[in-house]
């Protein structure tokens, strides 16, 4: 594991002439990158929203080494676009649905009354059976506008004076008194920090895909609500379970007891150590929804639970609607389309429970499982959710999280380097409220962190029973393998460390080059060209630089093993089929570069394509890295974001 160093340039020379072992040259490699990382570290420059330095006058503190660097990944890369299209639009009944809820109450359309004249409706309630895979109905009565409903999920069937009728499945949050007096038989733990956790996620999500197709929402809630998103988000393992057991659990599949169908002593999952369960204990309502249920998490290849694993279940419900889809339009529920029930059931659940410990866990698979651009019809609902959240002040005590399980699996796009680098990549984001970085100012200043590190589901449940028992920041434990983002995650941090197997890990391999080396050479050209094409609009004031020496040279590559990664040979995702022979089609160089004659000092990254043996430099990614004091004088004030780049021809104090 690589640490802090901190010895002498010459002890450091020493130990590496004393020994010739694999190991200390890597760690000479290391001390050499540490010396010159200054500022910001390297994973921070492969990013592509990293902001330039605007002003440094004099060297920051050195910075550890990045021992996981993950690849610079282009929101819109030209492989990629032709994949990204705008769906149809939703075209659901036009005629809004006679029936629904309103903070468990039962409420008959006033619209629908006016159409129809008198509605009458009769109510069935669905109940979960023995086990995940039935569902029980209750007695069918009369209910009328205004009634409170007993099951969150029902049939209303209702006919109305001119004739006509309506009958469906509807979904929503019943009032339970037991519920709402929960918290008061069970205390929170002393040492808890009381905040309730709503997550809602997509499946199949990559980050960038969720910045591409949810834009919106994305900049709404890192804008306006001020949520972070994990950028070094790595998946530990193929598909929606080897996601979500880690998170919920703590544990990979093969660490909890046996659940597989068809498995020698095979049991359903209600033994497994749940998060939720620890959450109730502590007086928390909770809730838990999947659609698709024929596909379901922990029931499509697992025996799925015996008893009712939450409070609030929603599986019931896709059992009963799922099947009377076809009669429906695309993605409806009559005039409701299906994602905006989903999140309805979330806010109802939000609405019902306001001032109670809640945990939410919404996910949702159906446009995002096989399909790419149709999640696109979410945006604005998902964005609106957002907003009435906010502005109910449902999130004044909240942690939001929006996440996903993994990047596209099956999709085109996975048959590029780039796709695959997104599959291990998905959306992990949480927002806090604004009073928790004054409560928690450690906490919160190790979160933002821990963005730029490598993180993992694990990591994930660590968080969550954080929250639940906080005992301030802790430094990780010698193998520790999930840390609390609340705890700073060592630079040091490799994929072994975390748990990720090798073909799994995003993180690139790193190897320094010569300055000699042509590649080099010419990456370093298109370096110097890109910054002296900041300047070019002012280049009567501004000298253009040339490159004085090469300080530094480092290459990074996709790993051979996530290259020949093709899929998992086996059901489970247990074992890997590495039979692809992908090629790399792309490559990083990062350089440290001196220019004359202003003897700056530049930290950048160069893409090298290698199809079409292109270099490609993003202003973003280089930062200057030593002061320039008054060299940038005649510009400063006027154009101060050329302060790196620009040494004045007319130097002060000289002729």
């Amino acid at each position: 594991m690589l640490r802090t160093l901190r010895r002498p340039v010459c002890r450091l020379f020493s130990i590496g002439v004393m020994t010739v072992s694999v190991i200390s040259a890597y760690w000479m490699f290391a001390y050499v990158m540490q010396v010159i990382t200054v500022d910001k570290n390297p994973i921070q420059y492969l990013f592509a929203h990293t902001e330039p330095a605007e002003d440094l006058h004099g060297l920051s503190p050195v910075q550890p080494v990045q021992a996981c660097v993950h690849p610079s990944l282009e929101l819109w890369h030209p492989m990629l676009k032709k994949y990204f299209t705008d769906p149809e639009p939703l075209r659901c009944t036009k005629e809004q649905n006679w029936v629904y809820v309103q903070n468990g109450t039962f409420r008959i359309n006033r619209k629908s009354i006016k159409s129809h004249g008198k509605i009458r409706c009769r109510y069935t309630p669905h109940l979960r059976g023995k086990d995940d895979f039935t569902v029980t109905d209750g007695v069918t009565r009369d209910i009328k506008d205004g009634d409170l409903i007993d099951s969150d999920i029902f049939t209303a069937s209702c006919s109305a004076v001119d004739g006509d009728s309506y009958s469906s499945a509807h979904s929503a949050v019943h009032y339970n008194e037991k519920l709402h007096s929960r918290h008061t038989e069970r205390p929170l733990p002393s040492d808890a920090m009381g905040m309730n956790i709503l997550m809602f996620g997509f499946d199949s999500t990559s980050r960038m895909t969720w910045m591409r197709n949810l834009p919106k929402s994305h900049e709404y809630f890192v804008q306006e609500l001020g949520g972070m998103v994990l950028e070094g988000y790595n998946i530990v393992g193929d598909g929606t379970p080897q996601a979500l057991l880690p998170i919920l659990t703590g544990k990979a599949e093969p660490e909890l007891p046996e659940a597989r169908r068809g498995h020698y002593s095979a049991a359903p999952v209600d033994g497994h150590p749940w998060i939720w369960k620890d959450l109730s204990k502590a007086g928390y309502v909770t809730q838990w929804g999947e659609d698709s249920s024929g596909v379901g998490t922990f029931t499509y290849r697992m025996l799925g639970f015996n008893e009712q694993p939450v409070d609030h279940y929603m599986r019931p419900f896709y059992m009963k609607a799922e099947p009377k889809y076809p009669i429906n339009k695309p993605f409806c529920l009559g005039s409701l389309p299906r994602h905006q029930n989903m999140l309805n059931y979330m806010y109802d659940f939000a609405e019902m429970y306001k001032d109670k410990p809640k945990f939410s866990f919404v996910f949702h698979a159906e446009f995002t499982h096989d399909g790419f651009s149709q999640v696109r019809l979410v945006d604005n609902d998902l964005l609106n959710l957002m907003k009435d959240l906010e502005h109910n002040n449902h999130l004044n005590n909240t942690i939001l999280i929006m996440m996903a399980d993994h990047g596209a699996r099956f999709h085109e796009v996975r048959q590029t380097v780039q796709g695959k680098y997104e599959e291990r990549m998905p959306y992990f984001g949480f927002r806090f409220p604004p009073w928790f970085a004054s409560k928690y100012p450690e906490a919160v200043k190790n979160f933002k962190w821990n963005t730029k590190q490598l993180t993992t589901p694990f990591d994930i449940h660590e968080t969550l029973q954080d929250v639940l028992h906080y005992k301030g920041s802790q430094l990780p434990r010698p193998g520790q393998r999930g840390i609390s983002l609340f705890s700073k995650i060592p630079s040091s941090r490799t994929c072994s460390d975390a748990g990720i197997e090798t073909h799994w890990c995003a993180c690139l391999d790193w190897h320094p080059v010569s300055s000699q080396n042509q590649l080099m050479v010419k990456a370093t050209a298109k370096l110097v060209d890109t910054i002296n094409s900041l300047t070019a609009e002012y280049r009567q004031q501004c000298q253009l630089l040339e490159l004085a020496n090469i300080t530094s040279a480092s290459q990074f590559t996709p790993n051979d093993h996530l290259l020949h990664f093709k899929k998992s040979s086996d059901s489970d995702g247990r074992y890997a089929d590495l039979s692809d022979n992908m090629p790399a089609s792309e490559t990083f160089y990062q350089v440290t570069i001196r220019t004359s004659p202003s003897g700056a000092i530049y930290e950048g990254t160069i893409k090298h394509n290698t199809k079409t043996n292109s270099f490609l430099v993003n202003d973003k990614e280089i930062s200057r890295i030593n002061k320039y004091g008054s060299q940038p004088h005649c510009v400063q004030h006027n154009h101060p974001h050329l302060r790196p780049y620009c040494y004045c021809k007319k130097q002060l104090g000289r002729s």
